[in-house]
């Protein structure tokens, strides 16, 4: 089973960099990185809905709803800001720059979410291996940006 999440994981990096060539694309054609974006969640919201009645998921009932804490909402926003980001700055840096500041931009993150447990996360301390690790990667982000 954890391989299985690991394909997965390794699937979900294959599909950023397909997604920021597409959207870019639609971009390039609309001339606003804002409307492509926007396609985008868009299109990724009829699949979701289209998933979800797949799968007969119910929806959620109003207590469920107002039990969701106010800062877990917002996760759209960080996504709409990935997307319109990936748009501008994928053409210019190249999939490979891009894609190394973004996975770094998340180890840095993770380790300090992993460190406190924030945002509902099991807490992992820091250790001096995983600021080799760190260290490490951001060694070969400065390899692919030169």
């Amino acid at each position: 089973m954890e391989s299985l999440l690991y394909l997965l994981g390794l699937g979900v990096g294959i599909g950023l960099v397909l997604q920021v060539g597409m959207n870019s694309t639609l971009r390039s054609i609309l001339g606003s990185p804002i409307l492509a974006a926007l396609i985008s969640f868009v299109v990724g919201s009829v699949a979701l809905a289209c998933f979800l009645g797949v799968l007969r998921t119910p929806l959620p009932e109003r207590a469920q709803l107002a039990a969701v804490p106010a800062w877990a909402w917002l996760g759209g926003i960080l996504g709409a800001f990935y997307v319109a980001s990936s748009v501008i700055v994928g053409p210019r840096l190249g999939a490979a720059t891009l894609l190394a500041l973004v996975v770094l931009g998340q180890l840095a993150t993770s380790l300090v979410v992993d460190h406190f447990g924030w945002l509902g996360f099991a807490q992992h301390p820091l250790t001096l291996m995983r600021l080799v690790g760190a260290a490490l990667l951001f060694g070969g982000v400065l390899l692919i940006t030169r």
